[in-house]
């Protein structure tokens, strides 16, 4: 039996997203608010052998441009993701994602007595980065601390 490969094709103009940790890619696609109703194509491979990471998910967005707080959000779930914008089917700019040092409404904060989460106070949900691999933020107002799973969640939100 002849053994055969299964390809994506090249896009023209648009982003792919790359070194995704093993399967984030559905995460990073609701961060985007890819929902399949587009009228852009998106490609997807999950579980793709790597040598840096074992196992990557890879996205592929043909005539999309990704926003700064959209790739702030990827970087909290994300972190050894790769962007690479491609115009006339070559790589214009790739780099490396990186969580901002602080943000503000990326994320609701998960503590149900913090201010930002009461409507009286027109305070807006604000964290700091205090740890890297994986990505550990705490809110600049109750001091929580979250990471792993539970990061995972609020950016999906």
């Amino acid at each position: 039996m002849e053994e055969q490969e299964l390809r994506v094709r090249k896009i023209r103009d648009g982003t792919v997203i790359d070194h995704i940790p093993d399967g984030r890619a559905l995460v990073v696609l609701s961060i985007l608010g890819i929902t399949g109703e587009e009228e852009e194509v998106v490609s997807i491979a999950m579980h793709v052998p790597s040598t840096k990471l074992g196992k990557k998910d890879i996205v592929k967005i043909e005539n999309r441009f990704l926003k700064p707080e959209e790739v702030n959000k990827i970087a909290l779930i994300a972190e050894t993701a790769t962007i690479n914008i491609i115009r006339e089917y070559r790589v214009v700019e790739k780099w490396k994602v990186k969580p901002p040092a602080r943000f503000r409404n990326l994320i609701k904060c998960p503590n149900a007595r913090c201010i930002t989460n009461f409507g009286r106070e027109p305070v807006e949900p604000a964290f700091e980065v205090i740890g890297l691999s994986p990505v550990k933020v705490r809110c600049s107002y109750c001091g929580i601390i979250v990471s792993g799973r539970d990061l995972l969640e609020l950016v999906r939100q």
